[in-house]
């Protein structure tokens, strides 16, 4: 299982259940990334989206107490039943995509981080780990610095040294 996210400077990874940043290049490599694959969320983070509606070309996943069952993703009520959703798909392609609670959550089980990082202060009020400060993260990739859409942004890979297994 991987992680993929964009982080500001301070790790800021949302504002008010919203991206912070209207970054073209994000956007695509996200989708680029995702599509085709699983993506696992939180309530929010569905609800986040346009409509609240799942993600398109994708097996969503939503870890949503309380939801009910919807047809146009799995809803799942506890972490144990996530993990058992997790499990019937292969571990490459299952990426976490938020929020901030399920990053947390769940960043020990990720094998893998992707994270574009833009060189801004985007006034978040959600955060994500400073990987550069945990010992058990190695950054094994990193671009060179692109400006798109005014920000500045570095993608970058980070690997888990001591993921947990589901």
């Amino acid at each position: 299982m991987k992680a993929i996210l964009h982080a500001d400077s301070k790790w800021g990874i949302g504002k008010s259940n919203s991206l912070m940043f209207s970054i073209p290049a994000d956007m695509k490599f996200f989708r680029e990334t995702t599509t085709g694959n699983v993506v696992v969320m939180g309530s929010n983070t569905l609800k986040s989206f346009p409509g609240g509606k799942p993600l398109k070309n994708r097996v969503n996943i939503v870890l949503y107490p309380g939801g009910e069952s919807r047809e146009d993703c799995i809803v799942v009520q506890t972490l144990e039943k996530l993990f058992e959703e997790i499990k019937k798909y292969p571990p490459e392609s299952v990426y976490v995509i938020g929020g901030a609670m399920m990053y947390k959550t769940l960043l020990p089980y990720c094998s893998e981080v992707l994270v574009t990082k833009v060189l801004a202060d985007g006034g978040a009020d959600a955060f994500f780990e400073n990987l550069d400060e945990n010992p058990s993260f190695e950054l094994i990739e990193e671009s060179p610095p692109q400006i798109t859409n005014g920000y500045t942004v570095i993608f970058t890979k980070y690997k888990n040294l001591h993921p947990l297994a589901i």
